[in-house]
């Protein structure tokens, strides 16, 4: 999959004319002189699921460690409700609406899953109590381990409270970075599963995943990312359908 192929031309999940909710131009992103971002353009519409793909080392993370202020650009811009954001400071972006659930969950293992999730609401002059129950009711598994200290927790669990805790900032906009890695297929289902109530109750939610055949059953629209460029993109099922995705990352061959 070296070449570069549209698959459509992307709307940006938004009416003809709307501005997306979140919109990249043009990124550029270098670890010293080794680029990881080429130039990439990528769209998110409002209430959407977008999947962003790719192999170990393709800029996935790197992608959303952008967005979310805790790498600089080198060139191009993140555009937020068409304001720019790049240059922001990750701790003042989680104020614009930008929740980031990185890889590896990163809970605090010595504080307990309620002391975790009110973490997440530190943008918040006190823990909005109602809030707290909407996560408590979505991940019932947290309520009954509330008091539980969250470094006991399974990986499906720890991935449940890392997920809950950027749903107590109140976010807009969702990053979500590899939340099956590590779990069984039973917990990952779960997971899947939640992510499309929290997006179906107007959370948007840009989805970064190795396992392509999940992400793109459900989401709206995909993107494929190979060493630092854009791939491959279009209407998710559109794409779950193609030989070269199927081959790629599904272990089909190609037809």
């Amino acid at each position: 999959m070296s070449e570069t192929v549209a698959l459509k031309k992307d709307s940006g999940g938004s009416a003809p004319g709307a501005t997306p909710l979140l919109e990249l131009r043009g990124l550029r992103v270098a670890y010293g002189a080794i680029e990881a971002l080429k130039g990439i353009d990528l769209t998110v519409g409002e209430g959407e699921i977008v999947a962003l793909l790719g192999g170990n080392g393709a800029g996935k993370t790197t992608t959303l460690r952008t967005i979310s202020g805790m790498l600089s650009p080198r060139s191009g811009e993140v555009l937020l409700g068409g304001d720019r954001i790049d240059g922001i400071k990750s701790h003042d972006l989680v104020r614009f609406g930008i929740g980031h659930v990185p890889e590896g969950r990163r809970v605090f293992p010595r504080m307990s899953v309620q002391e975790n999730l009110q973490m997440g609401a530190y943008r918040f002059k006190s823990v909005d109590a109602a809030q707290l129950g909407r996560v408590y009711e979505l991940f019932p598994r947290l309520a009954e381990r509330r008091t539980q200290l969250s470094g006991t927790l399974s990986g499906g669990e720890q991935q449940m409270l890392a997920i809950g805790r950027a749903l107590m900032g109140k976010p807009e906009l969702l990053l979500l970075d590899e939340p099956s890695m590590g779990l069984a297929p039973l917990v990952v289902q779960q997971i899947f599963e939640i992510i499309k109530e929290i997006n179906a109750a107007g959370t948007t939610v840009l989805l970064v995943e190795q396992n392509a055949a999940q992400a793109l059953a459900l989401a709206d629209r995909g993107y494929v990312l190979e060493t630092g460029s854009i791939a491959m993109s279009g209407p998710a099922r559109e794409m779950l359908a193609d030989s070269r995705i199927r081959a790629a990352y599904l272990g089909e061959g190609a037809v």
